[in-house]
């Protein structure tokens, strides 16, 4: 039986270190890590590493571009599971995966304490399980809560 293929998707910062937080449970699994900057690539880690364009709310050209590569990645590789923490191109990620088929997780970003992420609000709707990581949060917005990362 084949491993459990999937896409670790997350923008630079934050968004990325929460990622890596999540490494321990993708163990056995086949998983291409996916995010906005080369700088992230540390081959102990992320042995399988793709590049997005970095997208936001005010860029939508770089949006586009983001939606044709996540595509791309996503149409190559057939994931069984599209995780992210965010942002935009995690979301984008998101939609694509789930359009494809593929079972879909977001987790929305710990600085996000009093509301979730625009992009979390988008993800609620799409995704197939929605975490946050303030417990406050999951009762007012039917997410699931099991702690946070950090």
């Amino acid at each position: 039986m084949r491993s459990r293929k999937g896409l670790a998707v997350a923008s630079g910062g934050g968004h990325w270190q929460q990622l890596m937080l999540l490494a321990p449970a993708f163990t056995g699994c086949d998983v291409i890590y996916v995010s906005t900057n080369v700088k992230f690539i540390d081959p102990q880690h992320c042995p399988d590493f793709r590049i997005l364009s970095d997208a936001n709310r005010n860029t939508p050209f770089g949006a586009v571009t983001c939606l044709v590569q996540s595509a791309a990645i996503v149409w190559k590789e057939r994931p069984d599971f599209v995780v992210s923490t965010g942002a935009l191109p995690g979301l984008i990620c998101l939609v694509v995966g789930r359009i494809a088929g593929a079972r879909t997780i977001w987790i929305d970003s710990l600085a996000n304490s009093e509301k979730p992420s625009m992009c979390g609000k988008i993800a609620r709707h799409i995704s197939n399980r929605w975490f946050t990581q303030w417990e406050h949060l999951s009762q007012s917005n039917k997410g699931e809560f099991e702690g946070a990362l950090l």
